[in-house]
This record gives C-alpha cells, sequence and structure tokens, in this order.
C-alpha cells in the first residue's frame, strides 16, 4: 500500500532523514520507534504533505504522492492524528468530530457520516458524555480519544498516529491500544509512531528502528522485541513500567 524510496528530508542545514526506504502492507500496523530527535514525526508529515522531502519518493497504492498537496493526500485516505492532537479547542467535542468529516460532506453521505458519529462514540463511551463540552476542557486521555475520533471520522485509509500515548496514565494507554488492535481487525492500516517501544512492539506486524534520521533496524515485531539492541536501547527499566497484557 505504502512504499517510501530513498526519502532524504533537511532544516535548513540539518539532515532530518537520510535515505529512508521502508513499505507497509495493507491491513497491518507498522511501527516505527526511535528516540527524541530520530526523524518519526517528519517521516509523518513526509506523508501528510505538510512538509517536502529533499529526495525520493512516496508511493501509496503505486502512485507518487511526494508533490501533492495535503489536502489531495487526504482525499486519498491519508490522515494523521498529529502529535499533541491539536484540537480545535474553543469548539465541542460534537463539532471536533464533525470537522474530521468534512472532505466526506454532501446528502449522500449525510447516513454514513452519522453511522460513523456513532461508531466513534461505540469506540469512546467517554465522548458521549461530554458531546457539548469544550475541547479544551477535557482530560488528557480524553483528547487523546477525541483526535483519534476525529481522524477516523474522515474514513481514513491509511491511519498515521504521531505518539498517541504520550503523557497519559497507563490505564488510558491499555485503552488507546485496544482501540488501535480494533481498528486493526476491522481493516483500518495504521502506521504508528511511539516511543513506548514496548506497547508498540507488542501490537505491531512489522517495525522500523529510527536513529538520527537513519533506519536502524527493521524486521517482524516479535523478532525485534527479542533483539539485544532493541531490549538494551528501548526496553530499559523505564519503559517497562507499562506493559500489555
Amino acid at each position: 500500500m505504502l512504499k517510501i524510496d530513498g526519502i532524504s528530508s533537511h532544516y535548513g542545514g540539518v539532515q532530518a532523514l537520510d535515505d529512508i526506504s521502508l513499505f507497509q502492507r495493507e491491513g497491518e500496523i507498522l511501527a516505527l520507534i526511535g528516540g527524541n530527535g530520530a526523524g518519526k514525526t517528519t517521516l509523518l508529515n513526509l506523508i501528510s504533505g505538510i512538509i517536502r522531502p529533499s529526495c525520493g519518493k512516496i508511493l501509496f497504492k503505486g502512485e507518487n504522492i511526494v508533490s501533492f498537496p495535503p489536502e489531495r493526500i487526504v482525499e486519498l485516505g491519508i490522515i494523521q492524528v498529529p502529535e499533541g492532537r491539536h484540537l480545535f479547542g474553543p469548539l465541542t467535542v460534537r463539532e471536533n468530530l464533525e470537522l474530521g468529516a468534512y472532505r466526506r460532506r454532501g446528502k449522500h453521505n449525510k447516513k454514513k457520516i452519522s453511522e460513523d458519529f456513532k461508531y466513534i462514540l461505540q469506540l469512546f463511551p467517554v465522548l458521549e458524555k461530554r458531546l457539548n463540552q469544550r475541547a479544551e476542557t477535557l482530560s488528557g486521555g480524553e483528547q487523546q480519544m477525541l483526535a483519534i475520533g476525529r481522524g477516523l471520522m474522515g474514513k481514513p485509509v491509511l491511519l498515521l498516529l504521531d505518539e498517541p500515548s504520550l503523557g497519559l496514565a497507563p490505564l488510558v494507554i491499555q485503552e488507546i491500544i485496544s482501540v488501535i488492535e480494533r481498528l486493526r481487525k476491522e481493516g483500518t492500516t495504521v502506521l504508528l509512531v511511539e516511543q513506548n517501544a514496548r506497547a508498540a512492539l507488542r501490537i505491531s506486524d512489522r517495525a522500523y528502528v529510527l536513529e538520527t534520521g537513519k533506519i536502524w533496524l527493521h524486521g517482524t515485531a516479535s523478532d525485534l522485541l527479542g533483539t539485544v539492541e532493541v531490549k538494551r536501547a528501548y526496553l530499559g527499566q523505564d519503559s517497562m513500567a507499562f506493559s500489555i497484557r
């Protein structure tokens, strides 16, 4: 479904990504793990068309989208839930969810959008209790649920999740992870960026490890969980506070 071929990216004179190549199959969860500054978010922003690469190709279903504007990429079904959520704080939960379906507006889609709205509330029941509450007044976990829900209202073919567990309590992380697993079972392809390597590898099919803009390791998630390098770098005492059972 997705193929990154020789992508490099620079911020001024600093190289953020160096000759990155990877692929993702339809229907799988692919994880990108690595420390701060590894280039994970940069790669998602390149796929979304928010920034342009210095060189290389981004192929989605065989079409090179590297020069497409963000709105056209969204039309293709690539939807990013950004790190930090970026909700419309003064708007209500309902309004944020409705804006997620903006590209689908039209009289022929009203019924389907309504069905998807109910589906989001089924995924995140707490949001139903907050529908008329401003997004900025929600807890961190509720805001993350709303951000994911807003993204899903766009009916993604490929869902890009950037640090969905960041700053959340373990029980909330468990709920978010369970939703991601459910989405995969229901056919959504997910590209997951996570610093919580243990959580990401537990639910992913395959993974790439980025370090300073380069791919350091890649393979099946189960194989990477067992490698000495990943254990030492990402599965130490600090990252084992949360584990999925």
